[in-house]
């Protein structure tokens, strides 16, 4: 099975883009990470793209999955057989927001982000 070509939209801090991460990592998955956060241009690429501006947004060889979550990604990419079934735990979750309790420890650690409820 040859390696699919993966550019994912992101966010810096999201628990979102993270569980795009996670998906990435369980079938360890090269893939170009494009944060719309550090980098507005990104942003304006994935809204071309999509044709939306909700994130994340992947890109697997040349179809846009647009606004999609980690359990949604790994679910299309084995409908399309570009996986095999792996039954490893995801290191992240993959179908959710960030809690209030990652904010507040992202926040911390970066100390320039402000996350408002």
């Amino acid at each position: 099975m040859s390696q699919p070509k993966i550019t994912a939209y992101l966010k810096t801090y999201c628990g979102w883009s993270e569980g795009v991460r996670a998906i990435f990592r369980k079938y360890n998955l090269p893939f170009e990470e494009k944060d719309i956060i550090k980098n507005p241009a990104f942003r304006w690429e994935m809204e071309q793209k999509s044709g939306q501006p909700l994130s994340p947004c992947v890109e697997i060889n040349d179809t846009m999955l647009p606004d999609i979550s980690g359990e949604e990604v790994e679910r299309w990419m084995l409908d399309n057989n570009l996986l095999e079934q792996n039954d490893a735990e995801p290191d992240a979750p993959i179908n959710s927001s960030c809690t209030d309790e990652q904010h507040a420890a992202m926040a911390k650690q970066s100390g320039a982000v402000k996350f408002i409820a």
